[in-house]
This record gives C-alpha cells, structure tokens and sequence, in this order.
C-alpha cells in the first residue's frame, strides 16, 4: 500500500469581523449573493462564523479572510488567515 495523502482543498471566506469580545476567537459576519430560483432577483445573505484568532490580532470590522479546519469546540471551526484591511479609527 502506498500513502498517497492528497490534502483536500479547504475553503477559505472573506468577511467583516462583527465581535472580539471572546478570548483568541472572532465572530466574522460573511455575505455573499444568491439568486432567487422563480424570479432571478439577486438576494444578499449573511453568516456568522466564530473563528480561531490565536493572537488576539482582529478588531471589529477588520476584514479578514478565514479558513475552514477540524472543529475546535461546538461552534468553532474556522481560523483566521490573514487580515485583509483594517478597521478605520
């Protein structure tokens, strides 16, 4: 038998960070568009995930780009990347 591991492509969002009040955890609100099926008309949808922040780096409305990993608790099982723009002060 030979181990041939071949990694699954993780997914990986982008999303404004809505609360940092959880220690080394963020809570990124994800939009997206989807197209309604009878009238076509384009429908803004959102998604909170809670996201592993291990350096406690994020503030709210960070935009960040989070990927997909095992669950870490019940809630959480994503973990932040890379932070793509900075909140305005």
């Amino acid at each position: 038998m030979t181990d041939n591991k071949t990694e699954k492509a993780l997914r990986t969002v982008e999303g404004r960070v809505v609360s940092n009040k959880m220690d080394k955890t963020v809570t990124v609100l994800v939009e997206r568009q989807v197209k309604h099926a009878l009238y076509g008309k384009y429908i803004r949808r959102s998604t909170k995930l809670h996201a592993h922040d291990a350096d406690n780096a994020c503030k709210e409305g960070d935009v960040v780009r989070v990927k997909e990993i095992a669950p870490m608790s019940k809630t959480k099982n994503w973990s932040v990347v890379e932070i793509v723009s900075r909140a305005a002060e």
